[in-house]
């Protein structure tokens, strides 16, 4: 019996499962997000995996002479070539396992969400990034580095985003919306503008701003104009994503799977799931839109236990499994 250690680190939480290769869970462990381009580095992101791989190890049993046949390791923040070079360097060094796997943590989430040999998947959480593949073995990726490369949502994009409209409506700058009342009210203060300067001063109100997209939400599902239009426009991020992604896969005329998932889209929000149907059916008709149901995390193990070989009756098992 072979064992594998699965990790889905992404921008605000990260999972790691242990696993063996009939796909039985044996450990599991949460913790805070390890993308390391957001939290201090490297160093960093491996102190709090490190961390949790340990806990899960623990919680499966393992002592330090147990091996582990492989780690896949999943991981926001892993963009670049250079990242994926020096990320999985440190992985090695780790020496978590005899072998190790290190890519992008959208590739655990497309695996999670289907299996079909033409499939984009879209990740909507913290950040927002896209993976594609075709049947043939071509695949597409986006370098998801934020405003730089033309990336614009997830929870810290819209959380400031309401804090600004918020202000702009407060101080005559922009229309009235219903969003200064609910800032200034989720942070217990009498103003939007006493909220802005309040994450301007303190850096514990200024990291908490992401809270905010929920109240964006509800805000708009109360037909706040404002709220609503940041609503729309995230999903037609979300699908512009998606539909490069099938057209430089070739796939805008063919059946394809479009895979969501994080935090944003787990939500199912009505306005924002239809902003993305209906665009993504305008430009690739036969493409099919899905949430995803089964943690990424599984999503990495089973990348890992097709690394291993395992059969489908593993993926079976695993597929079984809910996190505590």
């Amino acid at each position: 019996m072979s064992v594998l250690i699965a990790v889905d680190g992404g921008g605000s939480k990260t999972e790691v499962l242990v696993c063996d290769d009939t796909g039985a869970v044996l450990g599991y462990a949460r913790g805070p997000g390890t993308n390391h381009q957001n939290i201090g580095g490297i160093d960093v992101a491996m102190t709090r995996l490190t961390d949790l791989v340990g806990t899960a190890r623990a919680r499966a049993g393992l002592v330090a002479a147990d091996r582990v046949a492989l780690a896949a390791v999943y991981l926001a923040g892993a963009d670049l070539p250079i990242e994926l070079r020096l990320l999985g360097d440190a992985v090695a060094a780790a020496g978590w396992a005899d072998k190790s796997i290190v890519d992008n943590d959208t590739l655990a989430l497309l695996r999670a969400g289907t299996e079909a040999a033409n499939a984009v998947a879209v990740v909507c959480g913290a950040g927002i990034n896209c993976v594609g593949r075709a049947a043939d073995g071509r695949t597409v990726r986006f370098p998801a580095l934020g405003t730089i490369t033309g990336d614009w949502g997830g929870g810290d994009e819209l959380g400031p985003m309401a804090l600004w409209h918020a202000v702009r409506a407060e101080d005559g700058r922009g229309p009235t919306t219903a969003l200064t009342g609910a800032v200034a009210r989720h942070f217990g203060l009498a103003t939007a503008g006493e909220v802005a300067a309040a994450a301007h001063l303190d850096v514990e109100v200024a990291v908490r701003l992401g809270e905010l997209t929920p109240v964006l939400f509800a805000t708009a599902r109360e037909g706040d104009d404002v709220a609503r239009g940041v609503v729309i426009r995230q999903g037609e991020e979300v699908a512009l994503l998606a539909i490069a992604a099938l057209r430089r896969l070739e796939l805008v005329a063919r059946p394809a799977t479009v895979v969501l998932g994080g935090g944003v889209l787990r939500g199912r929000d009505p306005l924002l799931h239809k902003v993305v149907q209906e665009r993504v059916a305008e430009a690739a008709p036969l493409a099919t839109c899905t949430v995803v149901t089964d943690p990424p995390v599984v999503g990495a193990a089973l990348l890992g236990l097709d690394a291993l070989g395992a059969t489908p009756g593993a993926e079976r098992l695993l597929r079984t499994w809910s996190s505590p």
